[in-house]
């Protein structure tokens, strides 16, 4: 009996298979997130084919917060490409003019997808599996993006923590999402029991998940930046409100 499994790779794909760098994927990006210049006409985001030996289709797509895929403003091309094996290409995500629409003041947020399907096996009861990679894509308006200054004082040293019972709550008075990935009450502590990764919107606020107890007077909050790195904020509290240290920088 030959069994063709893909249909069921994908079923397991929409129950959250979609870090498909941790099992090995034949097709690697070149990056963890698209950070769209809304300058410019378009982003290209390189891929490569790992499997020396065989051929790969390259399917890219773009969705939406919701998780709903979209075909405006933003789109990919080519939505299907064949690579080689071993061999790179690039996926180009393209602005529609329905991009000047979207908030100018701010960042909006979708999702990059791209599904590796792998060439048709010969063989009996072969175990084929369409493996996915989904990160994150910022749509950056032109009239936001930083300067040489805001890079080398980024902005997501300017949020603070407001106590509120025993959570905290993190405040991003900036025009662009903060990834929050990690939280500890001290520099070289273990993550706080409770804390999951969360997105705080530009000019918005989310809770933390860990008591504020927890945390102590002293948070240490790591974010994720445009390239993919992992910079550590010290907080120091007074009263209810929290700011970053900016003496505890690497670099001070």
């Amino acid at each position: 009996m030959k069994l063709n499994l893909i249909p069921l790779a994908l079923s397991l794909l929409a129950l959250g298979l979609s870090h498909s760098q941790s099992v090995n994927a034949a097709i690697g990006l070149d990056r963890t997130r698209v950070v769209f210049d809304g300058g410019k006409d378009a982003a290209s985001v390189n891929i490569t084919n790992n499997n020396t030996q065989l051929p790969y289709l390259a399917q890219g797509w773009i969705e939406d917060e919701q998780g709903k895929k979209i075909t405006t403003p933003l789109i990919v091309l080519p939505p299907v490409q064949r690579l080689e094996p071993g061999k790179q290409s690039q996926i180009k995500v393209q602005a529609l003019p329905a991009a000047k629409l979207l908030p100018q003041d701010r960042e909006t947020v979708y999702y990059f997808n791209l599904r590796e399907i792998p060439p048709r096996s010969e063989k009996a009861n072969t175990l084929q599996i369409a493996l996915q990679t989904r990160i994150k894509l910022f749509y950056r308006p032109a009239s936001i993006m930083p300067s040489q200054q805001e890079i080398a004082n980024p902005w997501q040293e300017k949020l603070t923590l407001a106590r509120e019972g025993d959570r905290y709550t993190v405040n991003n008075p900036s025009p662009y999402y903060v990834t929050l990935v990690d939280a500890r009450s001290s520099k070289d502590g273990k993550t706080i029991k409770g804390f999951e990764p969360l997105m705080v919107p530009p000019k918005g606020m989310l809770t933390l998940g860990p008591s504020a107890t927890a945390l102590g007077t002293t948070p240490y909050l790591t974010y994720v930046n445009d390239y993919g790195g992992r910079p550590v904020l010290a907080f120091t509290c007074s009263g209810s409100t929290c700011k970053v240290n900016l003496d505890a920088k690497p670099n001070k």
